[in-house]
């Protein structure tokens, strides 16, 4: 039962979580082709929300506490964390993120605005706690296919799916 949930849980990244260090961030410049253009104040409230929600996802992951993803995720995206949140701790296990680089790229927004999609090319390291007893420690490369939408005054991850390289 412990290796499906290390699967699922490798599938997931968060931040800062047994480190001080902070993640290297890089936003390739966006050029987007289509009917709306992004505006700098956009482009960079949803790469602070983006950034934000990996801190959210790491801290209820680390607690396994599924109330912490509220704030940052919807939809599918908050079903999924929450299933696994639930079977961490069930298990009795909680998983540490550390992330180390995130390498973003902002391919899509919609002719509304009410949909930004990102492609996140990460790398973090994975530390899986059983019993308050470190059992596995794994450097992750992954890449993350997410669409934000916005909220009353925020960008939340509706989708968050990782993908083959």
């Amino acid at each position: 039962m412990l290796k499906p949930l290390l699967a699922v849980c490798s599938l997931l990244a968060a931040t800062t979580a047994f480190g001080a260090d902070q993640a290297t961030v890089r936003v390739e410049t966006t050029t987007l082709h289509g009917p709306r253009p992004l505006e700098k104040q956009t482009e960079a409230a949803v790469i602070r929300d983006y950034l934000q929600a990996w801190k959210s996802l790491d801290a209820a992951l680390d607690q396994n506490r599924v109330d912490l993803l509220d704030q940052d995720f919807v939809g599918t995206s908050k079903d999924k964390l929450t299933n696994t949140i639930q079977q961490q701790s069930q298990l009795g296990i909680r998983t540490h993120y550390q992330d180390k680089a995130h390498d973003l790229q902002i391919v899509f927004y919609s002719p509304e605005g009410l949909s930004i999609q990102l492609i996140d090319n990460v790398e973090y390291d994975l530390q899986v706690v059983d019993h308050d007893k470190s059992i596995t420690t794994q450097k992750v490369h992954a890449r993350y296919i997410a669409v934000l939408t916005p909220s009353e005054v925020r960008w939340r991850v509706r989708v968050f799916q990782a993908v083959p390289e």
